[in-house]
């Protein structure tokens, strides 16, 4: 396990990886060297998302938890930068309600890189686990620029 950290607009993002695969993403997380080439990678991308040339991560990631939280986990990393979903549409996709997707979106240990933030409520925000909650939220949709319902 290492992890690699990237100043950004919305704070020090820490990328962890684990066996080849992204497995974290914190605020203020330590650099630990030496990086691998995954980690570098994963910086990179981060700091073309940050200043808007990335429209899409290309990452290997893994999720643990329950075979639900990773196929929530995939369907956020497929919206694409610039639109939104609502927990329902994720929880229709999926034939389950829309709570244990919310649950699932609040447990994503990835956030940013998979775009949990794109996931809204029906007639909200609704939360966001990262460090600043709903603020930087909505600073990432504004930076996405999907956030003409925001403004």
């Amino acid at each position: 396990m290492a992890m690699i950290a990237v100043e950004t607009q919305f704070g020090r993002l820490g990328v962890e990886e684990t066996d080849g695969a992204i497995t974290r993403l914190v605020w203020n997380g330590q650099d630990d060297a030496p990086d691998t080439p995954l980690l570098q990678e994963a910086a990179a991308q981060l700091a073309a998302y940050d200043q808007g040339r990335l429209d899409r991560f290309d990452l290997p990631y893994r999720v643990g938890g329950s075979e639900f939280q990773q196929h929530v986990c995939d369907l956020m990393f497929a919206i694409p930068l610039g639109e939104t979903r609502t927990y329902g549409d994720i929880a229709r996709e999926l034939g389950q309600p829309a709570q244990p997707v919310g649950q699932a979106c609040g447990a994503n240990p990835i956030p940013v890189i998979i775009p949990c933030h794109r996931v809204l409520a029906a007639n909200s925000l609704g939360g966001f686990s990262g460090d600043g909650g709903i603020e930087t939220k909505v600073a990432l949709l504004r930076h996405e620029r999907a956030a003409g319902l925001l403004i």
